[in-house]
């Protein structure tokens, strides 16, 4: 009976010593597809994934994959901490009309599984997306950038003596379609 008991514990030890950490334990992407939207041909479109480490020790990200040569991909290359985030950017060259469905393969240190991520899209010719544009109710916003407001204020305390202007900033945010 204890030669029994002993080759059990052994067999749960080395099962335990031996068993995979899943990946689904570890990484969480807040998404893992990413529709592009409508884009104009030739104009290059970035999506980012935020990738969030779930797990207790840092995550590292040993490649981010592409499947095809019309896609860049880019990552952070620092471990990322538990429970912080890092990124993904997947860059796609828009250079053929149509609807596109691209994915990168994406590899962590630690883990034998791999994660697929998907960016999607339609690429539409200039003449298109002009026609398209010209209807702004069915575009989202493309990017926000900051504008000046400026206001100008002149003091003079003392009659006779010089003044001082002093400026002040607003910012304000311009949104592109």
């Amino acid at each position: 009976m204890k030669k029994f008991f002993l080759s059990l514990t052994v067999l749960a030890l080395s099962t335990s010593l031996f068993a995979q950490k899943k990946l689904s334990d570890a990484v969480e992407f807040k998404s893992e597809t990413i529709d592009l939207g409508k884009i104009k041909v030739q104009s290059p479109a970035t999506a980012t994934f935020v990738v969030i480490n779930k797990g207790t020790e840092p995550l590292v990200i040993e490649q981010a994959n592409p499947t095809c040569g019309c896609t860049i991909g880019d990552y952070t290359k620092s471990p990322i901490a538990p429970g912080k985030e890092g990124w993904i950017k997947a860059t796609y060259n828009a250079a053929n009309i149509g609807s596109f469905d691209k994915h990168m393969t994406v590899k962590f240190a630690g883990f034998d599984e791999t994660k697929s991520i998907t960016i999607k899209g339609e690429v539409l010719s200039a003449d298109d997306y002009a026609k398209l544009k010209g209807n702004s109710a069915e575009l989202t916003p493309v990017s926000a950038t900051p504008a000046a407001e400026v206001k100008t204020k002149t003091v003079n305390k003392t009659p006779g003596k010089t003044t001082k202007t002093k400026t002040k900033t607003k910012a304000t945010k311009t949104v592109k379609h």
